[in-house]
Order: structure tokens, then sequence, then C-alpha cells
């Protein structure tokens, strides 16, 4: 695969304003290879997870991705990888799957519902072919968000769909549910001796109302709501409280108000002095956005796309932001004192790319150590992740 910036990096880089998931069917040139090599000193060492009782320990690590957007043209890279064979999304993950299987606990946003056998769309009305769900898994994935503004894009049918092949494939899920029972539940994870509740919601479901019924079938996100089920998680015995939030004005790098009180307000809640969440991840707005520790908590406010088609802003111009992408980590450490609050003792962040003329995802570090020229996308997602100073906080680009 050659992975570069073509000799009009600039282009390639251009900002600019789109809709929601637009994508443009045109592939965006792939760059040329030319020998760069990032300075190790510009990156933090890369995590080598222990196991058993050293893992127990040390704590446990969680990375998290941005949204899963297979458009139409990434549904045709998968079926031409599978070679005749349907779908394969396998390889499209190749390029995450060492620092996502790398982690003891992984969380993706899968942001579109899947459709029945053979009927398969990209935008506007997402139905994405169910072979995505083995390909998380293949790549690491232990849970995903499923509460997306495209959640509904099939009515409850495709929320079935979809939960059914996560469960098949053997990934926990949160923000959608088939009953009132399961919208009741967090995904329940377990790592490093801690039990983690991934809590997920969405800022709507692009004016389709809920299935007649079925209130409960997609999540929304709503500052009581949030909370509440944040308390009845540690209740039931949740050590870390992982909230994912489908929030946020697409293609605008900075988190806009709604985020920032929001957020402001779900890091301050305590109960008996302790958090009520311990990590807020964002998806939604197709580019990075800023990460900032609030009230002593991490919030990702947006991690960018981590695949989606050649998209289009809202001036129709291509907007390659709408590839670029970044992966949340975070080492939770074990408290001092048995009820004490896992706090997070390293905050890093992995700068990713969907290379849509190959319809790859590639670790931008990784590239640049091959020797391919990337470095300015790179630097680009670096300089967004620390726009409101997390960098003085402790966050660091991880390898």
């Amino acid at each position: 695969m050659t992975l570069a910036v073509t000799g009009a990096a600039a282009a390639f880089l251009v900002a600019g304003v789109s809709s929601c998931g637009a994508e443009q069917e045109r592939r965006a040139a792939a760059p040329q290879d030319v020998p760069h090599r990032a300075a190790p000193s510009e990156r933090a060492p890369a995590h080598s997870p222990a196991s058993g009782g050293a893992a127990d320990r040390r704590g446990f690590t969680l990375v998290a991705s941005g949204d899963v957007l297979p458009h139409t043209s990434v549904i045709r890279q998968a079926a031409a990888d599978a070679q005749g064979g349907g779908h394969d999304f396998v390889p499209m993950f190749k390029g995450a799957k060492r620092v996502v299987s790398g982690a003891d606990l992984a969380i993706c946003h899968m942001e579109t519902v899947y459709g029945a056998p053979g009927d398969y769309s990209g935008y506007p009305s997402f139905r994405s072919p169910p072979q995505i769900a083995r390909a998380l898994k293949a790549t690491g994935y232990d849970a995903c968000s499923t509460a997306s503004n495209h959640a509904l894009d099939d009515g409850a049918a495709g929320v079935r769909r979809t939960l059914d092949a996560l469960d098949k494939a053997g990934v926990k899920h949160a923000g959608t549910a088939r009953s009132a029972a399961e919208d009741k539940k967090p995904a329940w994870l377990r790592a490093g001796g801690a039990k983690v509740a991934q809590l997920a919601y969405t800022y709507g479901t692009n004016g389709y109302p809920m299935p007649e019924g079925k209130p409960w079938s997609v999540d929304l996100i709503d500052r009581g709501k949030v909370l509440a089920d944040a308390r009845a998680a540690r209740r039931a015995g949740a050590d870390v409280v992982v909230v994912s939030l489908h929030w946020g004005t697409e293609w605008q790098t900075a988190p806009d108000g709604k985020q920032l009180r929001l957020g402001e307000q779900l890091t301050k809640s305590r109960t008996r002095g302790r958090p009520d969440i311990d990590l807020i991840i964002g998806t939604h707005a197709h580019v990075p956005q800023a990460y900032e520790k609030v009230n002593g908590t991490w919030i990702i406010y947006g991690m960018g796309d981590q695949i989606a088609g050649s998209m289009t802003n809202h001036e129709g111009v291509h907007d390659p932001r709408g590839n670029e992408n970044s992966i949340g980590r975070f080492t939770f450490a074990r408290p001092a004192e048995p009820g004490g609050r896992w706090k997070v003792r390293k905050a890093e962040f992995l700068p990713m790319w969907f290379d849509t003329a190959a319809g790859r995802v590639v670790d931008l570090n990784a590239a640049l150590d091959r020797g391919a020229d990337v470095r300015d996308v790179r630097d680009r997602i670096r300089r967004v992740v620390l726009s409101r100073g997390a960098d003085k906080d402790g966050l660091v680009m991880g390898e």
C-alpha cells in the first residue's frame, strides 16, 4: 500500500465545513512515499499489556476510536476484499489492530445499522453489511457504542439486526436496545480487576421518531438520564463508568457550546465525593476534536471518523479532514484503598487516517516510521487534539 501525501499536500489538508455522511464518490489520491522518519522523542513508548495477576496490579488500558461510517465506496471495497465471498472488512481495519488489540479494553463507535442480506446502502440512509461486526471483533474491539443520528435509518428492524450481529460476533454494545430491559443495562466489561460500565447516547436520530411502542430503542442525550444511568451502574458495581456521546457540530474542530456545557456538568457530578463518570468519549463531528481534562475527568470531544468514504463539506467541497481521526488510550490505575476512584495515570492519543484510495486504516506514526510523507496530516491532528491545553494535563502522543 502506498502511503503518502501528494505534492498537493496543502490541498489534502484543506479545512472545510460539511454535512453528516455526504460522500464524494471520487477516490482521494494516495500520497507518494517520501523518506521521513519521526523522531522517537516525539512520542510516548508503546504499551505492552501484561496479563493475569500483573494486569490486576497495574490496572488496565482502554482505547477508544471514532465513527465507523461505511459509505457506498467503503462497502464496495469490502466486497472487493472478499473476492466474491460477500464482504470482508478485516483488511480495512488492519492498520488499527496493533493499537486496538494491544489494549486491555477497546471501544468503537458503530454509527450505522446493518441491513437485510443484499440490502445495503450508504449515505443518506445507511444499511451496512453485518460482516463489519466480525471485523470489529477480529481487530480486537470488546464493545461499541451504537447510539447515533443514523441509529433509526432502518427502524426497529435495523436496530435488531445490528445488535444481533454484534452479539453473534462477541462484541458488546450500548446505546440502542431491542427491549426495555436491555435498555436499562450498560455494556459490562472487565479488565485489570476492574468492572467497567459503558453507556452511550446521541443528540438525535435525524428526525426519525422512536418506533411505535419502543421509546427505549435509542438513548438520547439528557443530562438527568445520563447521570441517573451512571449512578445506577455504580450501584451495580461499576469501578469505572465510561460515557460515549454522539454530539457536537459537524466539521467543526472546536467543541461547541453544548459540548462544553454538558461536559462541565457531567464531570462535575459526584456521589459521596466520587465522580459519577470516569471518562467521556465523543463522536459525530467527522473531524478530530480536542481532548481536555475537566473537573479531573478526561473528555474526548470528538475522535473523527475511523472509517468513512471520501466526503464533501457543507459547501460541496471535498474535505480530507473527514478521514482524519485519533484513538484515545487511557491507563487506569487501581485505587490505593477499596472503594476509591480508578484514576487515569496516563493519557495518550494516536493520530490515524483512513486512506480512501486503498480503503485502509493507517496508523500515521507507524506510516512515518516506514518513511511515508504523512507528517503534515499527523501534526494537524496533534494540533487539534491539544488545542485546549491537554498537554499541560499530561496528554501525550503515543505509539
